[in-house]
Order: C-alpha cells, then structure tokens, then sequence
C-alpha cells in the first residue's frame, strides 16, 4: 500500500473508532435488546450492530472500492484478501460489555492484498487506543511500545487462556494443557481477545491462546504484534487463515516453540 494513502486511512479510521467509542459510552445504559447468536454464550446487541453499521457506511462512503469483513455481517464477506479489506469486531467483548461494562473493545485491521497495514484496537471504557502501521512500531496511546524480549524462558511467562483449555475439549488433552500451566508462571483472563492481543504486544501477558477466534477478533492484534517482535499461527504454528475461524497462539518469539511443543503434544 501507498505510504501516504495508508497514512491518510490510518487517520480516518481512528477518527470513525473515537466517534464510535464515544457512541457506545453514551449508549451503553440504554437498553440493549441483547440476543444470542451461535449459543447462549454468544451474545450481541443493538449497539454490536449499530457499531458495525456505523463503520460500513463510513467507509462505503469515503472509499467506495474497499471491502469490509464484519462480525454482524453488514460488510461484503469476501471471499479473498484481494485488494483492502477492512476487518471489523464492533465490540469485542461483549459478554464484558453486557455483564461488566469494561473490558471490551473496537478491533479494526486492515489489509491490503493479504498483508496486514494497520491495526487499532480501542479499549472503550480505559480510553486507550492501541495502534500499528506496518513498519512503524506500534503504540499506546503517543507512547511506542518496546519491542518483546528476545531471552525469556517459559516458566516465566503469563499466558491468556480461558478455563476451556483445562477441561475435556474437542481441541487438545486438558492433561497436557494443565502440566502446562503448571510450567508456566501463570494464566490471566480478559474476555476479549482483542485487549489479550493488545496486552500481548505492550507485554503485560507473555502471550495468549484461544479455542476459536475469527477474523475480526484478531485481524488488528496480529498486526500489532507483529510490531513488537511477537507472532501468531493457529495451534498447529501455521499461518492464520484471515478468512476461517482458527484456534490461535500469539505470543513473544522466545518460547513460541514451546508451546506448540504442548498444543503437538496433546492435539487430539
């Protein structure tokens, strides 16, 4: 992508992102007419899809050629990363956003033919707005993120996961995953897998595996990370398919082989 047409996307996408945050700090007391989608656990709400509207419009009027791959299914759906596509969670979240009111986020990554050019991801409620163009570091808030040790043993490392993986699962051996968490120093969970990218990257966990994440849940955070020094693959350490759900693994470089050594391991 152009340099200076990334710069000009790059700010226009954080103005929409701010004005959408203000939005759903406004309305977030309203009532929320709360649904569920593929189970009882996955919720979302009118604001979930305002939000998502919100953003096709904007960007159906402003760049009229992109595309846009969302959570509510108000964008395109396409079918390859051909040309830009914006990939869209409206709140990421929202079970946090419905029970907690905190802890949930706008995530927006954006991709030019398959490569990942920018990404933002706006924890709402903490006002904070991390963010990454490709090449340039990535930054929360004016502050630029150092980039992840490159000599950091796994036992000292905190991992995101939910409790799903110590159970019995369709994934992985729940024995194997808890002689895991025993290797570790230990496990931390956020309910958004957006802020457990984000978190990734400013190196407040070490790295975070999750059952079942779609585009949009990690589209902006893999390019965040990336601008550390960190990675992410699916759990068998092949590249993520940004148009299918995978099981994923971001995670600083140092100990990535280790814990796909116990995703192998215990992969059923």
């Amino acid at each position: 992508m152009d340099s200076l047409l990334r710069e000009d996307i790059f700010k226009q996408a954080i103005k929409w992102v701010m004005e959408a945050g203000n939005t759903i700090r406004d309305k977030m007391n309203d009532p929320l007419d709360i649904e569920t989608k593929s189970n009882a656990n996955d919720l979302v709400t009118k604001l979930d899809k305002e939000t998502e509207q919100f953003f096709v419009a904007k960007i159906k009027e402003k760049y009229k050629d992109h595309f846009i791959h969302g959570e509510e299914g108000y964008g395109d759906n396409p079918t390859s990363l051909d040309g830009t596509i914006w990939i869209i969670d409206p709140i990421d979240g929202t079970m946090n956003f419905v029970h907690q009111k905190r802890n949930f986020a706008i995530s927006v990554g954006i991709y030019h033919d398959g490569v990942g050019e920018i990404g933002l991801i706006y924890d709402v409620m903490a006002n904070t707005l991390y963010h990454a163009k490709k090449g340039q570091g990535a930054y929360k808030d004016d502050v630029k993120l150092q980039p992840l040790p490159k000599k950091k043993n796994i036992n000292e490392a905190i991992v995101g996961m939910n409790h799903f993986w110590l159970c019995e699962n369709r994934f992985i051996d729940e024995q194997v995953m808890q002689s895991f968490v025993k290797d570790i120093r230990g496990t931390r969970t956020y309910g958004s897998a957006a802020l457990e990218f984000a978190f990734t990257a400013e190196g407040i966990v070490d790295g975070y595996i999750s059952m079942g994440l779609s585009p949009w849940d990690v589209a902006a955070g893999i390019i965040i990370v990336n601008e550390v020094g960190g990675s992410t693959t699916d759990i068998d350490g092949r590249p993520v398919n940004m148009l299918e759900k995978s099981a994923i693994l971001t995670c600083n470089t140092s100990f990535q082989k280790d814990i796909l050594k116990y995703l192998k391991k215990g992969r059923k």
